[in-house]
């Protein structure tokens, strides 16, 4: 059985607010009827405020109504009307050691992919335009020192990433290719016959 959220704050609000036995509230929040003896004599998280599970979308007043009548029935968490979005994948914090080789991996980048964006690079590589333009133009305070490097052996970017950026420079260059020709053919109609 899914757990309510703050199964804890969850009991304290049912234990306070409604009828229900200490069977059906253990039942409920996944916690032994002991603790919820004790959370009832103050034994246990004194202070503690209680958490609505009505307000939190995780009963129904119907259902607490309908259990407090049978001591024998047991509480259904009610399904969600809304999805809890999933949080965006942070970039993952980068060592002093590793900021320093992020100069390798952009050179490696505009080395062997010279018509890469400087947005797809630095979205790869978690740098700044400013950088990449450096490396571009050889005028980084570096430049001396740097080395091209994989940025997937250096533990910028994953395999897969570095294959979609690559993939979508294929794309591109491949619908440019197609535009180039559907202009040269409409400019080749063009001429006028006097």
């Amino acid at each position: 059985m899914v757990s309510p959220i703050m199964p804890q704050g969850t009991a304290v609000w049912l234990i306070e607010n409604t009828a229900l036995t200490f069977n059906q509230i253990a039942d409920f929040c996944g916690l032994h009827v002991l603790e919820i003896q004790a959370l009832a004599d103050g034994q246990v998280s004194v202070g503690m405020m209680g958490v609505d599970p009505i307000r939190m979308g995780q009963l129904t007043a119907d259902e607490i109504e309908r259990c407090s009548r049978d001591p024998k029935a047991s509480l259904i968490i009610a399904t969600p009307k809304f999805s809890i979005p999933k949080s965006k994948s942070k970039k993952k914090y980068t060592p002093l050691i590793k900021r320093q080789e992020r100069p390798d991996a952009i050179a490696w980048l505009v080395k062997f992919y010279p018509e890469m964006s400087d947005a797809t690079i630095c979205a790869l590589v978690s740098t700044t335009k400013n950088t990449i333009i450096s490396i571009r133009n050889r005028t980084h305070a570096r430049m001396s020192e740097i080395r091209p490097k994989d940025p997937v052996l250096l533990g910028f970017c994953t395999q897969i990433e570095l294959d979609s950026a690559i993939a979508s420079l294929k794309n591109d260059s491949e619908d440019s290719k197609k535009g180039k020709k559907t202009n040269d053919n409409n400019a080749g109609s063009g001429e006028q016959v006097s």
